[in-house]
């Protein structure tokens, strides 16, 4: 089976996926969560020079997202580093053996700013759909938290997504752009109990 080649051009934004293999978890506890995050940092410091930016992420139990813009490379780098280097770590500390990862890593190609906008609010609503937090300001393992303005800004450039809401409110603007499909989908289900 041959792979999907990727459509890539300089400055080029994608959302990326990759899940555990046939499901299973990536992370099992908080120091997995952790050590992932201290690899991707170290992935974009060992390629500084490709100049990746990380736009938001969100590690789930078996799955992760990360929307990723690139400049002089493809994604492919700085995921393959991450995850070659992160499947290491997990199969000692846990004593496997084998692919950690379903596959190579899934890709979309980001093509305007209305589906990075939307692409970002379904990341971030990703713990809340899975039921493991009432909002997304809950969840400690994405990048929401610093885009509302509610933890400093480390490992991603807050500025690709807030530049498109007023500057003085918006981490306001944000918070509200994301929770705004939140609203409606428990109105909806609401009604559909009535």
């Amino acid at each position: 089976m041959t792979r999907k080649k990727i459509e890539w051009n300089e400055g080029a934004i994608y959302h990326i996926t990759a899940r555990g293999n046939r499901r299973n978890d990536i992370y099992k506890d908080e120091e997995d969560f952790q050590v992932y995050l201290t690899m991707l940092e170290e992935a974009l410091d060992y390629y500084e020079f490709y100049n990746y930016k990380i736009i938001s992420y969100c590690l789930m139990d078996n799955h992760v997202h990360i929307i990723l813009k690139t400049d002089t490379k493809p994604p492919g780098e700085l995921i393959s580093r991450v995850h070659s280097i992160y499947t290491k770590y997990f199969n000692k500390k846990y004593n496997y053996i084998g692919h950690l990862f379903q596959d190579r890593y899934y890709f979309e190609l980001i093509e305007n700013d209305s589906q990075l906008l939307e692409t970002s609010r379904y990341v971030h609503l990703n713990p809340v759909k899975a039921r493991m937090v009432e909002m997304p300001g809950d969840y400690k393992w994405s990048s929401y938290q610093m885009l509302i303005g509610e933890k400093d800004v480390k490992l991603i450039d807050d500025e690709i997504l807030l530049k498109y809401f007023k500057h003085e409110n918006r981490f306001r603007l944000y918070k509200e752009f994301i929770e705004m499909k939140l609203k409606s989908t428990r109105e909806q289900l609401e009604l559909s109990e009535s």
